[in-house]
């Protein structure tokens, strides 16, 4: 199976990005080369691309993929949270734009090994790094009831979350659980028939609080977004695609915050804080895909494109 990820928003991507023939740019979500080959593309000789990820998969694909530009690109497989490193071994100090695009591959989710999948019995594993030992294997075998309650609550925002905790914590004592379709079973006898009917999925947001919980992936893009803006040059921008409101709400507040930084009560009439401003919100409301878009890849719905201007 070929790695593949739809490349969400990808016009509007490009357009965002205001992008510079003689241009330096950073991807660090880089899947299959996706929104890199449409950059590379209006990239001069003297441009250069770096893209950076974790998937050995990814790093694969996307290095096939982008070929006939390796004189202008450079592929790293690392965390984006380590950009800031990658780059100063490479000699780049500051870079013209920056794409974080958070959305699962259509690889990981359909290859049945790398166990993201609720829709096959398959091993627990939804590792994003194969290189990590740490699996989501180990958060349901070995997190207590309350440490699984609070990741389904807050990462799989699962009004069923202390239930779902229950039932896996009372049935791994028989035996661990192991496979994505054991824990599927677990998942549908916490929550109520009628609501299963209804609902889609009974999985899926449990799912996607092990895999996020797994990957560290809000707690790596919390880390990451205010180092990432320091890396921009002026009227450089730092784009990024999310999929679900834990991660939307992450990038909204931090491009508020280095946007308008400043701590002084609001009745003061000067600030005397000194936080300065690090640049604008260029999205005051997300871009999200259009109809036709939509109609195309279905997994673009719950998209949205996020832009900071640096000053």
């Amino acid at each position: 199976m070929d790695f593949e990820h739809a490349s969400v928003l990808l016009d509007e991507t490009i357009r965002e990005l205001k992008i510079k023939p003689d241009g330096i740019y950073v991807d660090g979500t880089l899947g299959g080369g996706g929104h890199a080959f449409h950059v590379l593309n209006r990239l001069s000789e003297k441009g250069r691309y770096i893209g950076i990820d974790q998937d050995e998969d990814a790093i694969r694909a996307s290095t096939k993929r982008l070929a006939p530009f390796q004189d202008k690109v450079t592929i790293v497989r690392d965390n984006y949270v380590n950009m800031p490193k990658v780059l100063k071994d490479l000699g780049i100090s500051r870079v013209d734009g920056i794409l974080l695009d958070l959305g699962v591959s259509s690889f990981q989710l359909d290859e049945k090994d790398r166990g993201f999948t609720y829709r096959e019995d398959v091993p627990l594993d939804m590792r994003m790094d194969q290189r990590q030992t740490f699996s989501a294997r180990d958060i349901v075998n070995g997190y207590s009831e309350q440490e699984l309650f609070h990741i389904i609550r807050d990462y799989g925002e699962d009004k069923f979350a202390k239930n779902i905790a229950k039932h896996i914590a009372a049935e791994r004592e028989k035996a661990p659980i192991e496979t994505t379709g054991q824990l599927i079973e677990v998942i549908k006898h916490a929550i109520p028939m009628k609501v299963r009917a209804v609902g889609g999925h009974p999985a899926k947001r449990t799912f996607q609080a092990i895999r996020i919980e797994c990957n560290r992936e809000l707690e790596v893009l919390k880390t990451s977004l205010d180092q990432m803006i320091e890396l921009l040059n002026p009227e450089g921008r730092l784009c990024i695609i999310t999929f679900h409101s834990l991660e939307d709400r992450i990038v909204k507040r931090a491009f508020r915050k280095n946007e308008n930084p400043c701590t002084c009560p609001p009745n003061f009439p000067i600030c005397t804080c000194g936080n300065e401003s690090k640049g604008k919100v260029i999205t005051r409301k997300p871009i999200i895909p259009t109809e036709e878009e939509l109609m195309r890849n279905k997994r673009a719905k719950s998209s949205k494109l996020r832009v900071f201007e640096r000053k």
